[in-house]
């Protein structure tokens, strides 16, 4: 059994469930919001992400970076 905890919204720009533990410009990118796009959420995110200095292998779009250095 999994418990998931994390904040959400429903984006009703985007018509979709977003989770707010994120920053606006992770969940921009994660949805396809283009540039200069009107959140309705942008005061409910989080000011800092804590996932990328967690994990560097990560880059700011989620996928792997490839010149990540694996220990």
């Amino acid at each position: 059994m999994c418990t998931f905890d994390a904040p959400i919204a429903r984006c009703e720009t985007m018509h979709q469930m977003v989770l707010l533990d994120e920053t606006r410009k992770e969940c921009a990118c994660e949805h396809g919001c283009p540039p200069g796009q009107v959140c309705p959420l942008a005061g409910c995110f989080a000011r800092h992400s804590g996932l990328y200095e967690a994990h560097p292998e990560i880059s700011a779009r989620g996928q792997p970076r490839a010149h990540a250095a694996m220990h």
